[in-house]
């Protein structure tokens, strides 16, 4: 069978990114020694240095060991001994005062909730899966997961490169097909799509969603939505790019047979969404979410001081407006105070969001749903609480390498945005390969 022109180097780019920044990562920790900790944000010292690390096995294992830090130890843990893990620490639920650094240990304190049920099932499920076809190969059990992880966040990336493909509109050019895909390998953020994080998965069944709903195939729409979801809560977001389709296209018009099997799909996250709320799940996340995510790594005020300011520390599904308010000032008054490695991260962080804004307000008119469901990602991640992460977030913003895309057909702006964004993404390989802060 001849593979079209068009796939054959949408792989050979896939492959030649996959080996090139692997090889980068594993040389580049072989070659230099950066100094512990890292002191970009005030809580990152004390996680990233050595004494940490020691008492965390799933990050120990040398094989693959650049492929994985920070939150590569939850999937792994979740994937090889569950959610309930007596070597995951874990928060409180008991009590109405806010959490104040004091972890407790599942399985040993009453109502302890491990920090791992922050993290969605799909993912781990999938390295559980593969790591039972690749037993064959005489690693340890640590070293076939990270190994198992890091091929399904590559698979999940290709897909999504592929899925790009079918978002693009019929009538652009054959090079924006290949500049697109190009483009989101050596965006920044493209790091985690090499490593053992769930971004590589998430970005390949939202876009694949939105590739089927852009042609209108309805029922893979609904299924790649529904598997996104399972993979991080913002999957449910898919509702709004769907019901923005149902209702361009007037499907009530097509009759009452097709506008309720389209009606259906498009509100399938939110009927997912309100099912697994409803579980035991739901309310262990929202603990983890608040007690943990949303005051104890952030730089923005913890719970003592919210209180201290008459602010109380709530959050609404997955926003905190309060604490996103207070962490943004934050993050502004940190670059004013000239801080070299805080203004270099907050800096980063606030022009991916506003770019990511822009490319969504261009395409607004002609790809409407493309635009809000971009314009809800943002949203989100902006008020999720602590400004931290947001390079990493905007990666599922299609809008981006779709209108990056289209101005990269000028040489300049094609050979200034490619060297801008290689130069980062091998800083930021350089940082996670060390267990250093990206996002």
């Amino acid at each position: 069978m001849k593979i079209n022109s068009t796939v054959r180097q949408l792989i050979l780019l896939w492959m030649g990114w996959a080996v090139l920044l692997s090889a980068f990562q594993y040389w580049a920790v072989r070659r230099i020694d950066l100094t512990q900790p890292d002191n970009v944000l005030r809580w990152t010292a004390s996680e990233s240095n050595q004494e940490v690390q020691v008492g965390k096995q799933y990050l120990m294992e040398p094989f693959l060991n650049e492929h994985v830090a920070w939150d590569s130890e939850y999937y792994l843990s979740i994937a090889i001994n569950g959610y309930e893990d007596p070597e995951i620490r874990g928060v409180p639920q008991t009590g109405d005062k806010g959490w104040y650094g004091t972890f407790c240990i599942v399985g040993r304190t009453s109502r302890c909730v491990s920090l791992s049920h922050a993290f969605f099932p799909l993912y781990p499920l999938l390295l559980r899966c593969l790591a039972a076809i690749i037993t064959f190969i005489p690693i340890s059990e640590i070293a076939r997961f990270t190994l198992a992880g890091v091929l399904i966040s590559l698979l999940g990336t290709l897909a999504a490169i592929f899925a790009l493909q079918y978002l693009m509109d019929e009538a652009c050019e054959e090079t924006d097909r290949l500049r697109v895909a190009f483009y989101l390998l050596v965006f920044p953020g493209a790091i985690f799509l090499a490593q053992v994080y769930n971004e590589g998965l998430f970005l390949g069944l939202t876009f694949g969603a939105l590739a089927c709903l852009h042609h209108r195939k309805w029922l893979p729409t609904a299924i790649l939505a529904a598997l996104a979801f399972w993979v991080r809560p913002g999957g449910v977001l898919l509702m709004i790019p769907m019901l923005t389709v149902w209702l361009i296209d007037r499907s009530w018009k097509k009759g009452w047979e097709s506008a309720l099997s389209s009606g259906l799909a498009a509100l399938s996250p939110l009927f997912l969404y309100l099912a697994w709320s409803l579980t035991s799940l739901a309310d262990k996340f929202h603990v983890i979410e608040v007690r943990f995510f949303g005051s104890g790594r952030t730089d923005v005020p913890c719970a003592t001081q919210y209180a201290s300011l008459g602010l109380p520390h709530e959050h609404f599904w997955m926003y905190d407006l309060r604490g996103s308010m207070l962490g943004w000032n934050s993050a502004l008054q940190s670059l004013s105070m000239l801080t070299p490695q805080r203004v270099f991260y907050y800096g980063i962080e606030i022009a991916v969001v506003l770019l990511a804004v822009a490319a969504c307000l261009i395409i607004f008119r002609k790809r409407p749903e493309i635009a809000l469901y971009g314009l809800a990602v943002i949203i989100t991640s902006v008020l999720s609480g602590a400004p931290q992460g947001m390079l990493r977030y905007m990666l599922a913003v299609p809008a981006l390498y779709m209108i990056l895309a289209k101005w990269g057909r000028h040489p300049v702006f094609d050979r200034i945005w490619t060297l801008a964004c290689i130069l980062l993404l091998a800083l930021l390989s350089l940082l996670f390969s060390f267990n250093y802060w990206v996002g």
